[in-house]
């Protein structure tokens, strides 16, 4: 039995009530009214318990990070005092087992000082509801006395926007109304500069499908793409949720937003009286329909990942209905928000109540692309991505098992280039938040150096191009050990580059990976520097300290003139695109008999079947991680290129499972074809 896909997200509603009435509210003016039958503010005890089951958790699950989002209702309700609590719980409990990053989805009405306090203190990122310029906004978020809460909003994001608060800013929410400009709102939120804009289409079903004004057949795609347009022509100031996720889809990469997309969904949801919920949005759809029957005080987050309703949302391609299934877009839609699909003939069998919109807009996107949904948009090789430079070893100290810069440096395929400018966004737009970071500058001015020189720039695109990265670079400024994390890869980078260059940070643990290459052990976690050199690189724990003990990564050459294959069996993000818990790093006896029979499967594969490589669909491997035995092969779930191989397999079942895997969107288990 395969284990679920790991849950890293909390909802946590910490009030049931709140000070607006807007009449699209999926909580309060939809089918599901149970918000009515719960405490209006969660226990403490009830805090406890939570903060006791994600922490037995993620342990087990041995997460990297989780995050929770302080919800309501409205959130604020609960004072100051009250979210100190929690979030002081919350921290206690986690912190000492992953990173946590804290965040609270807030209409900011009740946003002062002493909220911020708490927020400063714990690093709570804040979200803020606004759908547009005052006419926009006013057109549902009225309050209960029927007034605007316009200036009030700005207000609180005024209060974020302080140079003090800025880096608290998560971003700004909007959804979408046909019925108002869609410039002058994307304008409206565009002005005030944040972080982030996520657009929502409002929560619909077939039974009660969204409003749709005569005159187009898919409103909400030309009410999308007229944003688009606005967003590009204004040279895309800020990240944008919905249209960097389908950038990322076509490109071969993975969903950013369980809105779109086949990847699983991660999410869980706590009620004020400590029930265990599916997806909120699921309101919308009927009564109890996110009812699970679990609560935080007899089950635990992997009961819960384990719940039927919860696995529905995690089947990927086999999840959405036979009409998803043939459509060329599937991969960037999803199917859509789970919640879309819903009606009382069918169930959720059924393709998005806004189908037509999405793939419109799907197309829209690939058409201003240059490309078509279904194809990678092709795109110029920049300077230095042409050749292959094997001459860096990511030694330490000058020694080194002799691998070269890696796969994906030169091979111009189309969905490595695309996965590395992908790469390449997400580190952007974190820019204002990597750079406050210690040391952050330093890396950020020796990465642009590096990005410049057509020489360095192969090594970049090497580590940028890693699989396992993918799908934590949209957050690095915002999680903790991000920073950490952003500095290793840029460390990375110049020492696969030979750059001479200097690097100091706090590393919060003392096993400190560069990705790519190999992993350092220091005596304990805390300051490092990192040196390179014409001789290779050292880190240390301080300028007077001997160098870590260093263990590099190793790479298999398959065939002459192709890359060599990365062996990792050591990179903390690799657990995360595999349902299983993984091998510890092999003992070198192991490792070299992978390697050997990872090389004699190539061998085989090449006998059997020359031209193999040539197929449009082959799967492009650059990056192979042990599974445990009996596992098979298995395609990673997020980043481009990566293959799960359990340790057992044989070279004839490599030979012959790997071609069928080449079309695979989603991790596909070989071990029961024998």
């Amino acid at each position: 039995m395969t284990t679920a896909p790991a849950l890293q997200q909390l909802v946590l509603k910490v009030h049931s009530r709140c000070d607006l009435a807007c009449d699209h509210c999926y909580v309060y003016e939809h089918a599901d009214q149970s918000w009515s039958r719960r405490p209006r503010v969660i226990s403490p005890d009830t805090v406890q318990q939570v903060a006791h089951r994600l922490a037995a958790y993620a342990r087990e699950r041995e997460l990297p990070n989780v995050s929770v989002i302080l919800h309501g209702g409205e959130p604020l309700l609960a004072g100051p005092t009250r979210l100190r609590a929690v979030c002081e719980t919350l921290t206690t409990a986690l912190t000492p087992v992953t990173a946590l990053d804290l965040r609270i989805h807030t209409n900011g009405l009740q946003l002062g000082p002493r909220h911020l306090d708490v927020f400063r203190q714990f690093g709570v990122k804040v979200g803020i509801s606004l759908d547009g310029d005052r006419a926009a906004n006013d057109r549902h978020r009225l309050d209960r006395a029927g007034r605007s809460s316009y200036d009030r909003v700005l207000r609180a994001v005024d209060l974020l926007r302080a140079p003090r608060d800025r880096h608290l800013f998560a971003g700004l929410l909007c959804t979408v109304d046909v019925a108002n400009d869609p410039v002058a709102v994307h304008d409206a939120l565009a002005a005030l500069d944040p972080p982030r804009i996520d657009y929502l289409l409002p929560h619909s079903t077939w039974d009660n499908p969204p409003p749709r004004p005569e005159g187009s057949r898919v409103p909400y795609a030309d009410w999308l793409l007229a944003v688009y347009d606005r967003w590009a022509e204004r040279g895309r100031g800020m990240p944008v949720r919905i249209f960097e996720s389908v950038h990322s889809t076509l490109s071969g990469g993975p969903s950013l937003t369980e809105a779109l997309g086949l990847a699983p969904s991660d999410l869980a949801v706590v009620e004020t009286d400590g029930t265990f919920e599916q997806a909120d949005s699921l309101k919308t759809a009927f009564e109890g329909a996110a009812e699970t029957g679990y609560d935080v005080f007899r089950h635990g987050f992997a009961e819960l990942a384990a719940h039927p309703g919860v696995r529905a949302r995690q089947l990927g391609i086999d999840g959405v209905s036979a009409t998803c299934r043939t459509c060329p877009v599937v991969e960037s839609c999803g199917g859509g928000l789970y919640a879309h699909r819903y009606s009382g003939t069918r169930g959720f069998d059924n393709p998005s109540v806004f189908c037509a919109d999405l793939r419109a807009f799907v197309e829209g996107v690939a058409e201003r692309r240059g490309g078509a949904p279904g194809s990678r948009p092709r795109a110029e090789p920049r300077p230095g991505e042409e050749s292959h430079d094997g001459s860096r070893d990511g030694s330490h100290g000058g020694s080194g098992d002799g691998s070269g810069d890696g796969a994906g440096d030169g091979s111009g395929d189309e969905r490595r280039y695309s996965q590395v400018e992908l790469a390449r966004r997400l580190v952007a737009a974190q820019f204002h938040r990597l750079v406050a970071r210690p040391g952050g500058k330093d890396a950020w001015r020796l990465l642009e150096e590096l990005d410049a020189d057509p020489g360095a720039r192969p090594a970049v695109n090497t580590v940028l191009g890693h699989p396992y990265l993918l799908p934590v670079l949209s957050s690095l400024g915002l999680v903790d050990g991000g920073g950490a994390l952003f500095m290793a890869l840029v460390a990375a980078c110049a020492v696969r580059a030979g750059k001479a260059a200097s690097l100091a940070w706090d590393h919060p643990s003392p096993d400190l990976h560069l990705p790519t290459l190999g992993t350092v052990t220091l005596p304990a976690p805390g300051p490092v520097d990192l040196t390179v050199g014409e001789d290779g690189f050292q880190i240390r724990s301080g300028p007077d300290t001997a160098p870590g003990s260093w263990r590099p990564l190793a790479y298999v050459e398959t065939a002459e003139g192709t890359p060599p294959v990365l062996v990792d069996d050591a990179d903390p993000l690799r657990r995360d695109s595999y349902p299983m818990p993984l091998p510890a790093p092999l003992p070198a006896d192991a490792l070299d008999a992978f390697r050997t029979r990872l090389r004699s499967a190539y061998a085989l594969l090449d006998a059997r079947t020359p031209d193999w490589r040539e197929g449009p669909d082959t799967l492009d491997v650059t990056t192979v991680t042990p599974l445990p035995p009996g596992a098979g092969l298995r395609v990673g779930s997020h980043g481009h290129g990566a293959l799960g191989l359990a340790l057992d397999f044989s070279a004839r079942e490599f030979a012959r499972e790997l071609p069928r895997l080449g079309g695979s969107v989603l991790p596909v288990d070989t071990a029961a074809h024998g």
